[in-house]
């Protein structure tokens, strides 16, 4: 006897090919590689949790990997728990970014005209599977800046959280 054969048989087959599915996805999320590793500047607890990891906030940084010498700053929240503790909780969507020049800037032709706005250039994991959080990039030709977007998304459904950040070229 299966864990399946407590299901009626019509509800077995949409249960395996749903497990199926979400194991494909999990694997998909786990062998697909992020853009830009982080590296984690340090973190602030805001809810305290006896018996597991408390709720916080999480600083992180990570530099362009198009265009060097800005460093990104993103700080956002992070669910502790037991769910969060195991990697099993979804992180609220809140965050906050500011991008900085840390040395010369060297902006790519593809850049400066535009062919490579909105593209991705970080992203993070917020939750099991179907959640992330994304920093995305725009060029500002009139004004010789970078721009930088944070964002959430979900497959299902995203959130209009958001947060921007400039660094001027010259």
């Amino acid at each position: 006897m299966n864990s399946l054969d407590f299901f009626p048989k019509k509800q077995r087959s949409s249960l395996g090919q749903f497990s199926r599915i979400l194991f494909l996805a999990f694997i998909f999320c786990a062998i697909v590689p992020s853009p830009v590793a982080s590296e984690v500047i340090g973190t602030v607890d805001t809810v305290f949790h006896m018996f597991s990891r408390d709720d916080d906030i999480v600083v992180e940084a990570f530099d362009d990997p198009d265009i060097p010498g800005v460093t990104c700053y993103l700080s956002r929240a992070r669910k502790g728990g037991v769910k969060g503790m195991i990697g099993v909780a979804e992180d609220p969507s809140d965050a906050s970014i500011e991008c900085i020049r840390t040395g010369p800037i060297s902006v790519p032709d593809e850049i400066r005209k535009g062919k490579r706005d909105g593209k991705r250039v970080f992203k993070k994991g917020t939750s099991l599977v179907f959640k992330s959080m994304q920093v995305v990039r725009f060029y500002d030709k009139k004004r010789d800046v970078l721009i930088y977007m944070v964002y959430s998304d979900r497959v299902v459904e995203g959130s209009p959280k958001n947060s921007v950040t400039v660094v001027k070229v010259e």
